[in-house]
Formats: C-alpha cells, sequence, structure tokens
C-alpha cells in the first residue's frame, strides 16, 4: 500500500513540475496529421530529439495534397510565447515555404481556422528556426501550409509557453440535480474528462443548469466546454453560456455569452466572451426532458474585483 502511494505521489510531482515550469511542450502532447507518407508518422515530429530529426528517417511528412495540415494537441490551454521548427536535412527544404503557424482552441477546419502566430517563408535545410506567438492562447498549435500540391515535412516541432490560468480551478460548482456520482465538481477538475465517469450530469429534468461560483468578479475573456467522448453527444446542443452577478433564477437570467449549437463527442470548444463581467458562470439547456453533462469546463480572464466572498 505504502508503495502505491509513493507512485501516486511521484506522478503527481512530475505533473505538477510539467505544468507549472517551463519546457517543451510539445513532448507531452499528441500529434496527427492530414496523411501520412509511408512511416513518417506525425509523432516523429515531437520525441524531443531535435540533433538527429534532420535524417529523413527521423521525420513526419503527409502525402503530396491539397491544403496539408500537422496538428498538435497540447492536453490543455497554454499561453504559448515560441514554436521552434526543425527543417529536413536531406533534401526539398523548399517544402516547408509558406507553411502557417496556427494556436487556438477551435478544431474547426481541423484547425486550421484558429489565430495565425507566424507564416514561415523558408527554412535553410537542417536548421531550426523560432517563431515568437507573443503569448496566443490554445490548446492546439497546428502547422498548415496552403495550395495544392503540397507535402509537409516536419524534422521537430517544440512548443514553448505557460499554462493559461483556467480560472474554474479555483470556483466552486453546483447544478440544478444529479445523477449518480455525476457531481458538479467533475467538471471542474482538470482529470481526463471525455470519460463519461468523470463528468457533471444532471438528471432529466426541465431546465436543467449547472453553476459555477468563481468567488471574484471577472472580465472573462472565453470559456471552454468539453463535450462527453461516450455516447450522447448532442445532449449539449442548445445549451446557453450566462456570465454575470445575480444569482436570481439560479443565476439563469444572466446575459448570454454564448449558445453551444453542438459539440463532437470527446472535443472542446471556446466560447468568446468579449470581457464579460461577472462572478457567477451558468450553463444552461432551455426546455423540456433535457440533461446537462459537462466533461471539463474553463474558464478565462482577469479579475476585477478582488473582494467578493
Amino acid at each position: 500500500a505504502n508503495h502505491k502511494v509513493v507512485k501516486i505521489l511521484i506522478w503527481e510531482l512530475k505533473n505538477f513540475f510539467f505544468i507549472n515550469f517551463p519546457g517543451n511542450r510539445a513532448i507531452g502532447g499528441a500529434s496527427i496529421q492530414s496523411s501520412t507518407s509511408a512511416d513518417w508518422i506525425a509523432e516523429k515530429a515531437i520525441d524531443g530529439n531535435r540533433g538527429l530529426q534532420q535524417l529523413r528517417t527521423g521525420c513526419s511528412s503527409t502525402l503530396n495534397e491539397t491544403n496539408p495540415w500537422w496538428r498538435l494537441d497540447l492536453h490543455d490551454v497554454y499561453r504559448v510565447s515560441e514554436v521552434v521548427v526543425t527543417n529536413r536535412k536531406d533534401c526539398c527544404a523548399e517544402q516547408i515555404n509558406g507553411a502557417e503557424i496556427h494556436i487556438g482552441n477551435s478544431l474547426e477546419n481541423n484547425g486550421i481556422n484558429n489565430p495565425i502566430c507566424a507564416v514561415i517563408p523558408d527554412i535553410p535545410a537542417g536548421e531550426s528556426n523560432n517563431y515568437s506567438c507573443d503569448g496566443l492562447d490554445g490548446r492546439y498549435m497546428i502547422i498548415h501550409i496552403p495550395g495544392d500540391w503540397k507535402i509537409l515535412t516536419l524534422c521537430e516541432v517544440e512548443v514553448y509557453g505557460y499554462l493559461a490560468e483556467n480560472l474554474a480551478v479555483a470556483g466552486a460548482a453546483i447544478q440544478s440535480s444529479t445523477f449518480e456520482d455525476w457531481f458538479a465538481e467533475k467538471a471542474i477538475d482538470r482529470g481526463l474528462q471525455q470519460l463519461y465517469t468523470e463528468c457533471s450530469s444532471t438528471l432529466n429534468e426541465t431546465y436543467p443548469w449547472w453553476r459555477l461560483d468563481l468567488r471574484h468578479i471577472y472580465r472573462v475573456s472565453k470559456v471552454v466546454i468539453t463535450n462527453r467522448k461516450d455516447c450522447c453527444a448532442e445532449l449539449i446542443n442548445g445549451a446557453e453560456i450566462r456570465i454575470g452577478n445575480s444569482l436570481e433564477n439560479n443565476g439563469t437570467n444572466n446575459p448570454i455569452c454564448a449558445v453551444i449549437p453542438d459539440i463532437p463527442a470527446g472535443e472542446s470548444y471556446s466560447y468568446s466572451c468579449d470581457g464579460m463581467e461577472g462572478r457567477y458562470m451558468n450553463l444552461i439547456i432551455p426546455g423540456d426532458m433535457k440533461i446537462l453533462t459537462l466533461c471539463e469546463v474553463k474558464v478565462y480572464g482577469e479579475v476585477i474585483d478582488s473582494c467578493a466572498t
């Protein structure tokens, strides 16, 4: 039993240092690309061995196609300061020319619709170039080459930055009802929330709601919602995100930040709130016979009143 406790403590310490201290965030991420040439798989661009990546056998590569892309999931929202890209050394260095680096929280259009950090004019064969992203926030980093008959080859990708502060973690959650052990708090515990056992859920009811007390008044820039992965992704459809300072009608009378049309199973979508002010963030689904399930809720913004209790 003691041995098991020690292993858990070691894991928690590693996780703490990975989240809170600078380093190459790409190593802990998961990569995917639009297509794969032979065994040039997406993961070869994030194996943390920049020195050997210029060898043709140690790079990722798509096929020759239209608008090829490579995407990195950082597993959390980071404020990205810099991206480093290493080009291939054997030949064809010009293939990287014109590649765009995107950072954000959306998977729309495979993440290509996220804001651009930089455009790569060229990288000499076998060299590594740095691109400043000035603190762009995002869970996903995408490299994309616009146009037809393009090949995207990456021999190492490094991402540097700090974890963006998720205000929800320090808050207190409550919901209109609770299905079995799907407590409201499970939506803000920063776990692997796509597992159905680690989500919050109400009963089947009229106008189900979930509310987060941020404990202070914040100017909210965005809210990120992760949907369940196992089934029933459509249950989230039509949910309203509301932000304000009122608890009237359980907080559901506060102004609307956004309406969620849908979120694919297991994915995370970001909703801009443009600096709306409030202590409370509510999600509500209008109508009868509705179930509100949330597998992660993250809130980002800046405090404007630290005296709330």
